[in-house]
């Protein structure tokens, strides 16, 4: 077997793990659009809620959220956390260095339940 070689993650594939994991914690209702300050409305970086920056091995990612109504917005946000943590590891086999959830709005058009 070679094992002369590298491999490439893109940054676009570490958002979309990023926010597949994200999405599939109960509580989020979707991520938002785009983060609610207009300074980075203006960035390409974020897309779809989520920033990820890879510095020295370590992914650092953001993530813009929407909660439903009547959750436990700590709790969700840890479990936000935890989820995306271990798909980066696991998946990917990279160190994380930060996971922020940064909780946008709550989405009360949402039917409880």
């Amino acid at each position: 077997m070679c094992s002369d070689g590298k491999t490439t993650i893109a940054p676009e594939v570490l958002k979309s793990i990023a926010r597949m994991s994200c999405l599939s914690v109960e509580g989020v209702s979707r991520m938002a659009t785009s983060p609610a300050f207009l300074g980075r409305l203006i960035s390409k970086k974020t897309q779809e809620g989520v920033e990820v920056e890879v510095e020295d091995d370590k992914v650092y990612i953001n993530l813009y959220v929407v909660l439903k109504p009547s959750v436990n917005i700590r709790e969700v946000s840890r479990n936000i956390q935890q989820q995306v943590y271990r798909a980066i590891t696991d998946l990917v086999g990279m160190n994380v260095g930060k996971i922020n959830v940064h909780v946008e709005d709550i989405d009360y058009s949402h039917p409880e339940g």
